[in-house]
C-alpha cells in the first residue's frame, strides 16, 4: 500500500454514515450527557462553549459551524463567541465559566498533568461536584464527536 503524494487528497469515509450503530451509540450518549449537564445546572450557553472551545483545540471546523449556530440559539453572544480562543486573556467569562473551560482544556489533552491539576482545583473552587462530573463528559463527548468530523473530513458549506 503507497502513500498518497503530498498535496493529493484521499477521499474519506463519513464514520458516522459507515458504522451508523456505533454514530447512534455516540449521539444517545451526547444527549445522555446533556441531560446531566442540565440536572447539574449547567447553562446550555457554558455547554456550548465548552464544546465550541474543545473544537477549536482540535481544530475542528465542521463542529466549530454547528455549535457556533447553537450557542447563538441559546443566547450567546457574538462578542464572547470572538473572543473564546483567547478566554484568559478578557474579562468576560465568569469564574464558573473559566474553570469549566480550563476543565475542558485539561480533559482535551491530558497530557499536561500540571495543567491538568491546576484546573481541576480552579474547578472545585468554581463548580460543584455534579457540574465538574458533567463538563468532563461534554469535553469527552465533544472530543469524540471532534475525531469522528475530522477524520471524516465533513464539509462546512457556505451558508446563503
Amino acid at each position: 500500500m503507497s502513500s498518497p503524494a503530498a498535496g493529493s487528497a484521499v477521499r474519506r469515509i463519513f464514520i458516522d454514515k459507515q458504522s451508523p450503530k456505533a454514530y447512534q451509540a455516540l449521539v444517545k450518549t451526547s444527549e445522555a450527557v446533556h441531560a446531566v449537564a442540565a440536572g447539574a445546572g449547567l447553562d446550555r450557553r457554558l455547554v456550548e462553549l465548552v464544546n465550541l472551545r474543545v473544537s477549536q483545540v482540535n481544530g475542528c471546523a465542521f463542529c466549530l459551524h454547528l455549535h457556533t449556530r447553537a450557542a447563538l440559539r441559546a443566547g450567546e453572544t457574538t462578542q464572547r463567541l470572538g473572543v473564546l480562543a483567547a478566554w484568559r486573556d478578557t474579562e468576560l467569562f465568569t469564574p464558573a465559566e473559566r474553570a469549566a473551560l480550563a476543565l475542558a482544556e485539561a480533559t482535551t489533552s491530558p497530557a499536561d498533568a500540571a495543567a491538568q491539576e491546576a484546573a481541576y482545583a480552579a474547578a472545585r473552587d468554581a463548580l460543584t461536584d455534579d457540574q465538574i462530573s458533567a463538563v468532563i463528559w461534554v469535553a469527552v463527548t465533544i472530543n469524540a464527536f471532534n475525531r469522528v468530523s475530522v477524520m471524516s473530513k465533513h464539509p462546512v458549506r457556505a451558508e446563503r
